[in-house]
């Protein structure tokens, strides 16, 4: 694919470094990362993250148990943007990135979000910091971009917000003077968190859709999405994540996105040996589209580009769903750090 389609960028769903470096020798240009990604990476290399937090517990005597744990998640972040700073000098900074996400305790409060945000930017040049789109992380989205910041807007599911993270990444480049040399920005659409979500709809109603048709609902939006930002001409490009099937791959290619799948996805895509095609410009099926309109409302809201106000963002239900996710992954985090500094007796 990223041979053929170059114009398609493909990242790697992890900053673990063993993964990270799998996914580079297929091409990969980028790697995300959020709070139940970073912890998977920890424990992956458990005693080496162990050893690293006894040495910052005595480097830092006052730390909290939660501040050693984002130190390691720092330094994680750090490894990833070494291993991604040739393609960086490469693209010129449009590709060659590693994500890192900001607490996910402060998705309510836009002021800690910026702070934490440019922290993180600090990190690497290639840093690129991850923020809720909720209505606070919109309001941070724009000022982080002011400040320098390149953005990937996360907890993230429909056009609505894909777009209102774009028209806050152009705000803040426009209070920068329209330069936009430093940045790379991008909008993730979690497309297979959305199939979720609207599986779980349809069960709560008892709704029986045709086979397979919730399987398209994230690659829709997510086709609607790119189609707005081409037109529009946003300097934000475009990124599927949470993969469920390879729809997010074969359906999108061709485009002027991020596709980001997990390493495993990556071995099986490489696998199976798919062919690949540009069909990003062929739209998902009308039947497909009209039939989870009518039956499922909350599709509607995340196709259409007015389906959800800003203030509407964080009661999203997959937003909710996805924020507890990442709440809990904080508080593991926490419980591995409190396990070394306290050991049960």
């Amino acid at each position: 694919m990223t041979e053929q389609f170059p114009q398609t960028a493909l990242w790697n769903d992890s900053i673990d470094p063993v993964e990270l470096r799998e996914s580079l020798g297929w091409g990969a240009v980028g790697a995300t990362c959020n709070p139940v990604i970073a912890l998977a990476a920890i424990r992956a290399d458990l005693p080496r993250w162990q050893r690293r937090l006894r040495e910052l517990a005595e480097e830092l005597p006052t730390a909290t148990e939660s501040q050693l744990g984002w130190r390691v998640v720092e330094e994680l972040t750090v490894e990833g943007a070494r291993l991604l700073e040739p393609v960086f000098a490469a693209q010129g900074g449009r590709n060659g990135r590693v994500s890192v996400q900001t607490d996910p305790r402060l998705f309510r409060d836009p002021e800690a979000l910026v702070r934490q945000a440019v922290h993180f930017s600090g990190l690497a040049p290639n840093v690129i910091v991850k923020i809720p789109a909720t209505p606070a992380g919109i309001v941070a989205i724009e000022e982080a971009t002011a400040r320098g910041v390149s953005i990937n807007a996360t907890v993230s599911f429909t056009v609505a917000q894909a777009v209102a993270v774009a028209e806050a990444v152009e705000r803040g480049i426009a209070r920068r003077g329209g330069d936009d040399s430093e940045l790379g920005s991008v909008a993730t659409i979690m497309g297979g968190r959305l199939d979720d979500w609207l599986r779980t709809c349809a069960s709560r109603t008892s709704t029986l859709l045709p086979p397979g048709y919730l399987d398209w609902a994230g690659v829709a939006t997510l086709k609607r999405a790119h189609e707005i930002f081409q037109a529009r001409g946003y300097r934000t490009r475009v990124l599927a994540a949470a993969f469920r099937n390879h729809l997010p791959l074969t359906e999108l290619v061709g485009g002027d996105l991020v596709i980001s799948p997990p390493t495993a996805w990556q071995r099986a895509v490489n696998a199976a040996d798919l062919p690949l095609e540009s069909r990003i410009d062929v739209p998902v099926a009308p039947e497909v589209v009209e039939t989870l309109t009518r039956l499922v409302p909350e599709f509607s809201r995340a196709y259409e580009p007015d389906g959800l106000a800003v203030a509407e963002f964080g009661d999203f239900g997959a937003t909710r769903h996805t924020l507890r996710q990442f709440l809990a992954a904080d508080a593991d985090l926490d419980a591995l750090v409190r396990d070394l500094l306290v050991p049960a007796p």
